[in-house]
């Protein structure tokens, strides 16, 4: 299947998180010369009913940023694991062990550990998890901050009829057991597509959640701005209280959300050294979004969608409660969908505090950075491949991995 028809297929289905797998090359190296913008911070926020207490705020003593961005020609995105079957997350227990855990869609986590895939899966679920959709699956994994003393972690899936499941199983060692299964959230969704699917603990110790809009095209049934329904939303919940969970008493709507105006939120993550939150909202028809939310806010952010696509009308016009994004870029640049990535706090400091995103069609990689307020996006790659997610490792690496099965490692160029 030629790229062109890919291409054209994934516009006719309105740019929804879209999967098809094609070869990439091992070694993968940037363009040149990249492309830079300039943004202005908007740093609107709305003040939701009740919403008296903020999340709390991480030390930032010690935090070094980059001002502006490395030579990508001196770096590379090296293969160090391959033969997956459709991987779609990738995540750490940060319990010391340095273990990777990659998801596969149809329902498999698999472990990297010193530098090999392990044949044995850490779980499988496949005879649970329903993958008829494109976007359905097991979509989201995300570990207890304590689960180096409890095993806890936490998964995002569609179940029966489509539905989205979000439970809570329990491991040793490299083995997870799939009957300690605890169904914590069941989430009814419409239609096929727009799962969303992502999992993050957040700098305040609670579980927050990305849902898409319930699907279709053009959100028919006005979710993204219906603060009282669970889709288009960043839920978060507190797993540590209550018989399958708390809600926050900060929580703006006195319900599980924590923030709205999403379409099809596609990873999510905070900054390890700041707290900050990082949102990949997968677009219409026109436009692809990151958006962020500094440590600190309250909840109640509201992203526009399906008022606006992006920093555009879409139904209407942009209101002054709205948040514009951080980043956008268009399908006219060739991109169809985009995949929120990481900070980078790894080994290498020109790289420190870049946040790196890409898209599922085009194959960019872009940096973005906060500089003097105003945000700054420069395409980094052009890796040529199906970027289905980006992981983070205990150490603030950075990888990627890709429809095809490949999973790729930031490094220096040798």
């Amino acid at each position: 299947m030629n790229r062109f028809f890919i291409l054209l297929t994934l516009l006719l289905l309105f740019a929804c998180r879209s999967q098809v797998a094609e070869s990439v090359p091992p070694t993968i190296t940037p363009p040149a010369p990249p492309t830079n913008t300039a943004v202005a911070q908007t740093d609107s926020q709305p003040t939701p009913p009740d919403a008296a207490v903020s999340t709390p705020v991480p030390p930032t003593d010690s935090v070094t940023n980059a001002v502006s961005f490395p030579n990508a020609n001196s770096y590379e995105w090296k293969l160090i694991a391959s033969g997956l079957n459709r991987p779609v997350d990738i995540q750490s227990a940060n319990d010391g062990s340095g273990r990777m855990f990659i998801i596969e869609k149809y329902g498999v986590i698999r472990v990297f550990e010193n530098g090999q895939l392990l044949e044995s899966p850490f779980l499988n679920i496949d005879d649970r998890v329903n993958d008829s959709g494109n976007e359905m699956g097991l979509l989201g994994l995300a570990f207890h901050p304590d689960y180096e003393q409890n095993g806890f972690f936490y998964l995002n899936y569609t179940g029966d009829g489509g539905d989205t499941r979000i439970s809570r199983f329990q491991a040793s060692g490299n083995i997870a057991d799939p009957n300690s299964e605890k169904v914590l959230m069941i989430i009814n969704q419409p239609y096929q597509n727009h799962n969303g699917g992502a999992l993050a603990f957040g700098p305040d110790g609670y579980l927050y959640a990305g849902l898409g809009d319930g699907g279709s095209a053009g959100d028919p049934q006005k979710n993204g701005q219906n603060t009282t329904s669970l889709l288009g939303k960043i839920l978060r919940i507190d797993v540590n209280n209550g018989d399958a969970y708390g809600i926050p008493s900060d929580n703006p709507f006195g319900n599980e959300v924590w923030a709205y105006g999403l379409r099809n939120p596609w990873r999510i993550s905070f900054d390890r050294q700041t707290g900050n939150l990082y949102i990949g909202d997968v677009g219409q028809s026109q436009w692809e979004e990151i958006d962020y939310l500094p440590a600190g806010s309250q909840g109640g952010a509201n992203f526009g969608w399906s008022i606006m696509e992006g920093g555009h009308g879409y139904d209407g016009l942009a209101q002054p409660d709205m948040l514009l994004p951080a980043a956008e870029y268009s399908h006219s640049e060739g991109g169809c969908s985009v995949t929120g990535g990481y900070v980078y706090r790894g080994a290498l400091p020109e790289w420190n505090g870049i946040y790196l995103f890409g898209d599922y069609c085009s194959g960019k990689i872009w940096g973005l950075i906060l500089s003097n307020g105003q945000w700054q996006s420069q395409v980094m790659f052009e890796t040529g491949g199906t970027i289905t997610t980006f992981g983070q490792d205990e150490s603030g690496e950075i990888y990627f991995a890709s429809d095809n099965g490949n999973v790729y490692h930031l490094t220096p160029s040798r």
